[in-house]
C-alpha cells in the first residue's frame, strides 16, 4: 500500500517527458493491477487523463494540485485494494458524481 502511494505520488508530481513511441491504451479494458504496474509516466498519464474527463467542462484549464494529489491518493488504494477491478469502475468510485 505505502508503495503504492508513493509510485502515484511520484507520477503526480514528475515532470518527466513522454516516451518516444506511441501507445494506445483501451482504459476501458486495464485493471487496476495493470494501470499500478503500468510504470510511473504512464499513471501520470492515466491520472491525468482522469482527472479532466471527471471534471468535464465545469472546471475549465483549471488544476488544482492538491485536489489532484488527494484523489491520485485514493485512487491509489482503491486499485491496491481491489487489484482485479477496472479503473474505469475505480474512477467512478472515487471521482465519480
Amino acid at each position: 500500500m505505502k508503495t503504492t502511494l508513493s509510485i502515484l505520488l511520484a507520477a503526480a508530481f514528475s515532470l518527466s517527458s513522454m516516451p518516444a513511441h506511441a501507445v494506445k491504451w483501451d482504459l476501458s479494458t486495464m485493471s487496476c493491477k495493470q494501470f499500478l504496474e503500468s510504470g510511473e509516466d504512464n499513471i501520470q498519464v492515466v491520472l491525468t487523463w482522469m482527472d479532466g474527463w471527471y471534471k468535464g467542462d465545469e472546471d475549465n484549464a483549471i488544476i488544482d494540485t492538491d485536489v489532484f494529489i488527494e484523489n491520485a491518493k485514493k485512487f491509489g488504494a482503491y486499485c491496491g485494494k481491489n487489484p482485479t477491478a477496472s479503473i474505469v469502475t475505480a474512477a467512478d468510485e472515487v471521482l465519480g458524481k
